[in-house]
């Protein structure tokens, strides 16, 4: 994870626990660091507003005749308050007047608190939403600040908006309370506040002060103070990543402690010659080259290889393995799940055919025979190639000359799992990263900048596009009658749902009511359906995946647990079930599980009748498109982020405070090039006026990643 914040040490007194701060104390103090991970003052003050309201005006109590205005400010005084009611009708009242009128201030909760902090006789600004009952004036539950405790604090025409949660809330922490609470900090702060960016590129970029964009995004003067403002703190922020990121690359690129594979031998040729399952494309062919390319150089090889489902990529892998073995050294391929690590050693297998290549297979249902003579093989050199599943990386797995790393949809895996398999040789080995969840460029620069990136945009030939169609329920006998007709034809069925037990808080259909639903329409003798999903035992899983790859069963039906490493060409079929409810990048996985024989392949997308504008734009998306870009650039945009392809669990986090990778990705583009220019000039950094520079770096670097070019 990008350190954001925690170790953004401007001063010893930005340093202290956020506990010193008046209004705080013990028992806030805890919740802020459970709620926000707000710990020290300098992470409240790099806790930046959502959204801003307009506070510029003060209206009069006899201008508002209607409820018009969304939201108004008024200067009043306390005139008289009251309790009305007992028990759940209770509430409290405050009687108030600018000299132009009356209107009553109401309060339902929190009354107590109200009650003691409300004073007759003096006065307030009030804001809030207007109501207008019998020609009176009301404004329920508004905000409240006294005029002294105004002129106090730093002011400016946009009150910030702060995210909170409902414990924060409960203790007057809202939106508001953290309001309170920066005005408090920024007086202390201020004098501490020390700059973070050399001189040189706040001139030629004409950005604010440091101290100046902290006050503006915190107390905006304007619009215009604030746009500004924010440009300084996304340049700040996404300069600090791109500096680790290309100063990773750029370290990697200048050691010479990679392998090198300067061979291509008889197993390469004689498997390119005579084995080939199929012709390569111009893409697979240039692929390789610039693999084979970064193996004789003496560098580590750290490449991101992306390939849309079905386009070849284990291939790809395969020939590139074939390269290590010739030079002598063995190679792994690790895997997310068991079903995805046998698919890819059966395919592997077939495709070596009678090569003199030993391949082994290592997952967590390997047994302890199976186990103990696997390690001994390995270890030994016996092994040329290792795929598996996690269960690669535990300590027992040791290698003779490790040479070649490859992970398979490599989202999935956390940094220090990969670490652990980066550290098994003597040298750091050549990496290769693959992902068939296309992954839009400036994600990939932000999140990935460190790799070198190679692109499959091409399928095999003889693939015939999928066809997708979107069916609501009504249609629901339609799209039985299509499963027949191609059953009929001798092809296989896959049906795909999103939940695997029913769910009180979704109304969607879950798999076991489906597999019940489709026995029903499919009874045998005539049919025969299977089920999987992620709460099955393995081996009864992997029987029931054998059983269709086979063709012995006719449908599938499946959690997204089959959304990698079913390859299954008889399958012409795809039924996703609710499928407003999965992401498009899943959906786009889900659709290539098909479309992998000679056949014209389907995918049918049911949903309910009642859709979002967001569900509707990803389904129609799906039925125009076959392009995972082009669908990922959508995913984007549509969810943002910060849970596209996985991110959020991968140990890949990075958290932009507030870069947007979308809105922002012109801009990302340009502060990477400036990275780069700047690490060109002065590479560690070293030079005086780059001094804050290297602290920045050192700010914005990976707490839980590492350097794996460093492992040796």
């Amino acid at each position: 994870m990008y350190n954001l914040g925690i170790s953004l040490r401007m001063s010893s007194f930005l340093d202290n626990d956020i506990k010193f701060l008046s209004g705080v104390g013990e028992r806030r103090a805890s919740l802020l660091k459970q709620e926000l991970e707000i710990k020290s003052m300098h992470d409240l003050l790099y806790y930046f507003p959502f959204r801003y309201i307009d506070r510029s005006k003060v209206y009069k109590i006899s201008d508002i005749h209607d409820e018009s205005q969304t939201l108004i400010q008024l200067k009043v005084r306390i005139e008289s308050t009251a309790i009305h009611g007992v028990g759940a009708k209770k509430r409290f009242t405050a009687l108030v007047s600018d000299g132009s009128g009356v209107a009553t201030l109401v309060w339902f909760k929190g009354i107590n608190w109200i009650e003691k902090s409300v004073e007759i006789g003096r006065e307030y600004l009030v804001f809030g939403a207007p109501s207008i009952f019998k020609n009176e004036l009301s404004i329920v539950h508004p905000d409240m600040e006294s005029m002294l405790a105004y002129q106090n604090r730093p002011r400016g025409d946009m009150q910030g908006m702060y995210s909170s949660t409902e414990k924060l809330t409960n203790i007057q922490l809202g939106s508001k309370g953290i309001y309170s609470l920066q005005c408090n900090l920024w007086k202390l702060a201020e004098p501490h506040i020390t700059e973070s960016l050399p001189s040189y590129l706040i001139k030629r970029y004409n950005l604010m002060t440091l101290k100046d964009a902290l006050y503006n995004i915190h107390f905006p003067q304007s619009q215009e103070d604030l746009n500004k403002a924010s440009t300084r703190l996304k340049v700040e922020e996404i300069l600090g990543i791109q500096l680790n990121l290309m100063s990773q690359r750029s370290d990697r690129i200048l050691k010479n402690n990679g392998f090198i594979f300067n061979r291509v031998g008889d197993l390469f040729n004689t498997f390119y010659s005579e084995k080939l399952p199929f012709s390569l494309t111009n893409a697979q062919k240039r692929v390789i080259k610039e693999m084979r390319n970064d193996t004789i150089t003496g560098h580590q090889m750290n490449r991101l290889l992306q390939g849309d489902v079905g386009s070849g990529k284990t291939l790809v892998a395969l020939m590139t393995m074939l390269l290590a073995i010739d030079n002598g050294f063995q190679s792994c391929m690790m895997a997310p799940t068991e079903i995805l690590a046998r698919q890819h050693y059966a395919t592997i297998v077939n495709m070596l055919d009678d090569l003199p290549i030993t391949v082994g297979v290592l997952t967590g249902s390997s047994t302890k025979k199976e186990r103990v003579k696997l390690l001994a093989e390995l270890e030994n050199g016996d092994i040329n190639i290792l795929i598996g599943t996690h269960a690669l990386i535990e300590n027992s797995v040791q290698f003779k000359n490790l040479g070649l790393v490859i992970i398979d949809e490599q989202h999935r895996f956390g940094v220090e799992q990969r670490a652990k398999l980066w550290a098994k040789g003597s040298k750091p080995p050549h990496i290769l990263v693959m992902t068939a969840t296309p992954i839009p460029r400036t994600l990939a620069m932000t999140l990935y900048g460190d790799l070198d990136v190679s692109v499959i945009d091409e399928l095999p030939p003889g693939r015939k596009p999928i066809k997708t169609l979107h069916f609501y329920d009504s249609k629901r006998l339609q799209m039985l009658g299509f499963i027949r007709q191609e059953i009929a034809k001798g092809r296989q069925v896959y049906i795909v749902y999103p939940l695997i037990q029913e769910s009180e808080k979704m109304d969607y259909r879950d798999l076991q009511e489906g597999f019940e639903s489709i026995c029903a329409e499919f009874p045998p003798p005539d049919y025969a359906i299977t089920a999987v999903h992620g709460k099955m035992k393995p081996a009864i899983k992997q029987e029931n995946m054998e059983l269709f790859k086979s063709g012995g069963v006719h449908i599938m039906v499946a959690t997204s647990v089959i959304e990698v490493g079913v390859d299954v060409p008889n399958a012409s079929v795809m039924i996703i079930e609710s499928s407003e409810r999965f992401g498009l990048s899943q959906l786009h996985q889900l659709r290539g599980r098909v479309g992998r024989g000679a056949e014209q392949s389907y995918c049918i997308l049911m949903s309910g009748d009642k859709l979002s504008k967001d569900s509707r734009t990803r389904l129609q998306a799906m039925v125009e498109t076959n392009d995972g870009f082009q669908l990922a650039e959508l995913d984007l945009k549509i969810r943002g982020a910060g849970d596209i392809n996985g991110t959020q669990q991968s140990g890949v986090v990075f958290d932009l405070k507030l870069a947007n990778i979308v809105r922002d990705s012109e801009m990302i583009e340009k502060v990477r090039e400036l990275a780069i220019e700047i690490l060109d000039d002065d590479p560690e950094l070293k030079r005086v006026e780059n001094s804050t520079l290297l602290t920045l770096k050192n700010r914005y670097n990976r707490e839980k990643d590492i350097d794996f070019s460093m492992i040796s």
